[in-house]
């Protein structure tokens, strides 16, 4: 396909003809389920998908792309996903944590090369933050910048950066070096080329992830020296750049999941129908319709959040802020991809054991999920905490008549008056603020939910939504309520093992 041409295709025509080759290759000229439990996807397979220039729906017009319109990269995440959650992924990492953030921050004079190469030589690009000492804590980064003349010498050790080894662009994310030796406080990110000596990434060890199989991840020792146009540059602080980032790539979760959870919902549609037992297929059962009606309720709220995406994180937005947006998203509709997935596998049943299976692949990619990028249990213990503070400096100690006048909740809240009726008092411990925030992650899906449905949606898919919602609320509130203050106990052996009583 010519880069002239993508802008010019109608986006439906685009998208058709993406699934069109996924099909293709996944079914016709290969077996997808051949693959899946092999490192790396097949390189002829990469290849044709690679030829339908995908990347092209994060690259701005004027630079040869689609327009880096972020309905029409979800709806590519989602068709992705619906077929492979790892090719899903590649893309969402090329996106979000690559192309966006070049496009945005990056320096005119380096942007349009860089843009080529992902248009017509099928170049891919990644993000280093993590550190093996320090996971999520960011901010503690070892990764050094100095600078030397009119390059900036980077130094340090990443890991766990989805594409290690594969991507011929890297985001560097470093602390700047003081005078007197030090690191200093904010983040500064650079661009890394590959295929620049000065610029390659040494990768020390390749991990044996358990899924994600075509992603490589691994250890990568940096020592490069990249140009002073390399650096992005932020409108205010390389925190707040690295922030607006993150939520970014939040906020496009739900298009890696849409596809997902749509394929474990029609493969359990499909099978619960095929299935015979007793002279009755499973979908009469009143227990395998409750648990489709679960995956048919994560679809519906997946759909919100993808149309609340569409329409608040472009890359002319800043989303610094939209932190229960963003953790919202990405907190909830990962836990959703992982029961979708164990739901499916349960029903079908012993076929759900074959390590090829699509439920016992979908559980193992998806988990993951709910870690990255923030483990969901952090993210819901943030969620709690950012609206307890924003309660205590408007003096509302109850969580309902707070949630009725905040602007994401107000023309939903009263659907769950009942339970949310109670005051937040003192410090909460942090279990407690995990079920918090699990419950205002739902009530704020909610609100996705019926704003969505105003424009149309249908209603009956609203309605279901709705009472699973309401049901999941009720359960964390419970959980909540709960006065457990149970702790590990390290010396459990002793007088612990039911032989000695005997």
């Amino acid at each position: 396909m010519l880069t002239t041409e993508i802008s010019t295709i109608p986006y439906s025509d685009f998208l058709h003809n993406y699934k069109e080759t996924l099909k293709s290759v996944f079914y016709d000229r290969d077996d997808i389920e051949k693959f899946t439990q092999k490192r790396g996807f097949p390189s002829l397979v990469f290849r044709d998908i690679m030829a339908n220039a995908p990347l092209s729906v994060a690259i701005e017009t004027k630079y040869g792309g689609r327009g880096a319109k972020v309905k029409e990269c979800l709806g590519l995440l989602a068709a992705s996903s619906y077929e492979s959650l790892p090719l899903s992924l590649t893309f969402g990492i090329n996106f979000a944590l690559f192309l966006e953030p070049v496009a945005k921050y990056g320096q005119e004079s380096i942007k349009q090369g860089i843009f080529d190469r992902f248009l017509t030589k099928q170049n891919m690009g990644g993000l280093m933050i993590t550190e093996p000492d320090f996971g999520s804590d960011a901010l503690s980064m070892q990764t050094s910048n100095t600078k030397v003349g009119n390059k900036y010498h980077i130094k340090g050790t990443k890991h766990w950066q989805g594409l290690t080894g594969i991507a011929d662009y890297w985001l560097m994310t470093s602390r700047p070096t003081k005078e007197n030796g030090d690191l200093g406080r904010d983040i500064d990110f650079f661009i890394c080329d590959e295929q620049q000596k000065e610029q390659r990434i040494i990768v020390e060890e390749l991990y044996n992830n358990i899924g994600l199989y075509p992603i490589p991840y691994g250890l990568n020792k940096v020592d490069i020296h990249v140009p002073e146009e390399n650096r992005l540059i932020p409108e205010s602080t390389g925190l707040k750049l690295m922030i607006d980032l993150l939520h970014r790539s939040r906020l496009q979760f739900p298009g890696m999941a849409m596809g997902f959870i749509q394929r474990m919902l029609d493969e359990s549609i499909k099978h619960t129908n095929e299935r015979i037992v007793g002279g009755k297929s499973l979908m009469e059962l009143d227990q395998i319709k409750h648990a489709i009606s679960r995956i048919q309720s994560a679809f519906t709220v997946c759909s919100a959040m993808c149309w609340k995406s569409s329409a608040m994180s472009g890359i002319d937005v800043n989303v610094a802020t939209n932190a229960i947006e963003a953790n919202s998203m990405k907190a909830y509709v990962t836990d959703l991809m992982q029961e979708c997935a164990q739901t499916f596998t349960q029903l079908s049943g012993a076929k759900g054991y074959r390590e090829e299976s699509l439920g016992a692949r979908g559980i193992v990619d998806s988990r993951p999920f709910q870690i990255f990028e923030g483990s969901n249990e952090m993210l819901y213990s943030q969620i709690a905490e950012m609206v307890a503070k924003m309660m205590g400096r408007k003096k509302i100690p109850n969580l309902y008549e707070y949630l009725s006048q905040y602007d994401l909740t107000s023309h939903v809240v009263d659907r769950f008056k009942s339970m949310l009726n109670f005051t937040i008092d003192g410090k909460l411990p942090q279990r407690k603020l995990v079920d918090l925030g699990r419950v205002i992650s739902r009530v704020v899906s909610a609100g996705f939910v019926a704003e969505m449905a105003e424009t149309g949606f249908r209603p009956d898919l609203v309605r279901d939504s709705f009472e699973n919602l309401k049901h999941e609320v009720s359960t964390f509130i419970s959980s909540y309520e709960s006065a457990t203050t149970t702790s590990p106990i390290e010396g459990y052996s002793e007088g612990g093992s039911w032989l000695e009583f005997c």
